[in-house]
């Protein structure tokens, strides 16, 4: 006994998964046609020329009258005598004269909708497509429609979950901004009140004449200043790395007095506490091809970080030469949590709030320390441990040479 066909009801869709964009007109799998009026046998002998045919339109004055299917001609000429009763009689015969006809711009969801709405025996059948006018366009395979509606709709959940994620990293963008302007505003705020109110005591001890308190006001209004303009220019630094305006000038660098002159800042930036500070270059002529200014800067930010969280021990600056020359800052502070590691180089963060904050900085520098190596070809390292201390090792290109002549 043959298998019973499937209802109509089983084979309807659930419900419209396409996208929306996705119109018939795009899916048409062929526009073979012919006249109405001509012979099953001459029509059946183009089925049998063209293995792929599936379908072919009957079309009379340019508007679709039915359709013959490869298996609907199969079927009739299959039966007793059935090649002796439709050979030579118009194909209208044994064709499909109401088949689904739509306009080529229907919604992919809703021609599908429609087609699997046909009676069993007829719901994988081609679907006509005709133009606005009326005029027969081309037909297209059920089956074929159904297999770009699977791509549609996985390519709509691709879509949201892109969405998605672009929207979960637009959020973290704003969050992470917000935190920046917090750091940056306390950062900038502090320096520009006391630079404001040291002038306003330099003023007034101007009008009355005391040269002494003058002199003792301006080297607290240069400390603030500079603070003002270290802070300006990290920010004026970051926004020209991410635009990809820094400029970078090899050439020959000696190593060891960019490294003394290093160590002698942190010098100054620990003061009084007992911190001592060394600095190690080996071999002690070593000469790398890089970028001077940018090398010292990379120092200068990590020298910076290490006097901040540093209240005792000890801060060594060292370099190394080879094929690769290697820079490292190492000191015997607070360290860093392993899972704090992570967050170290990601853009205007901190691993302090902006309102509990002991330390002062917007949380820039490590970050341009990393897009300066990596500008020069390099890369940075981190190795810490909570209340151990950290080193930080810049790994640069250029290798060692021989120091240049006098």
């Amino acid at each position: 006994m043959a298998a019973a066909l499937p209802s109509a009801g089983a084979l309807r869709a659930p419900a419209p998964l396409a996208h929306p964009r996705e119109i018939l007109g795009e899916f048409l799998t062929g526009d073979d046609r012919v006249h109405p009026e001509e012979p099953v046998q001459k029509v059946a002998g183009v089925f049998f020329e063209r293995p792929d045919l599936d379908a072919i339109a009957l079309v009379r004055a340019d508007r679709p009258v039915g359709l013959l299917t490869r298996a609907r001609l199969l079927v009739k000429l299959a039966r007793n005598f059935g090649h002796e009763l439709y050979a030579r009689k118009p194909v209208t015969r044994i064709a499909d004269l109401a088949p689904l006809v739509l306009a080529e711009g229907t919604p992919l969801a809703e021609v599908l909708d429609r087609a699997l709405a046909r009676p069993a025996a007829t719901v994988f059948d081609d679907v006509v497509a005709v133009s606005g006018a009326g005029d027969y366009v081309g037909h297209a395979s059920v089956r074929e429609l159904a297999r770009q509606q699977g791509f549609a709709f996985e390519r709509g959940r691709l879509e949201r979950e892109a969405a998605v994620s672009r929207t979960r990293d637009l959020e973290e963008l704003e969050r992470v901004r917000a935190r920046f302007l917090a750091h940056a505003t306390h950062e900038l705020r502090s320096p520009v009140n006391a630079i404001a109110a040291l002038a306003e005591l330099i003023r007034m001890a101007s009008e009355r004449d005391s040269l002494e308190q003058v002199r003792a006001k301006v080297p607290m209004l240069l400390r603030a200043s500079a603070a003002l303009r270290g802070t300006v220019n990290n920010i004026l630094d970051l926004s020209k790395l991410e635009a990809g305006r820094m400029d970078v000038s090899l050439g020959p660098v000696e190593v060891a007095p960019l490294v003394e002159d290093v160590a002698s800042l942190a010098r100054l930036l620990v003061g009084s506490r007992p911190v001592e500070v060394r600095a190690d270059v080996v071999p002690p002529d070593l000469v790398v091809r890089t970028d001077a200014h940018k090398v010292r800067q990379i120092l200068v930010n990590l020298a910076s970080n290490a006097a901040k969280f540093t209240d005792a021990g000890s801060i060594a600056i060292r370099a190394t030469g080879g094929a690769t020359a290697r820079l490292a800052v190492a000191d015997t502070g607070c360290g860093i949590r392993a899972e704090d590691l992570p967050r170290l180089f990601l853009p205007f963060g901190q691993l302090e709030d902006a309102q509990t904050k002991t330390h002062a900085g917007t949380g820039l520098g490590l970050v341009i320390t990393r897009s300066l190596a990596t500008l020069l070809g390099g890369r940075v390292l981190v190795e810490s441990r909570r209340g151990e201390g950290t080193t930080f090792t810049v790994e640069l290109p250029g290798g060692a040479s021989e120091a240049p002549p006098p």
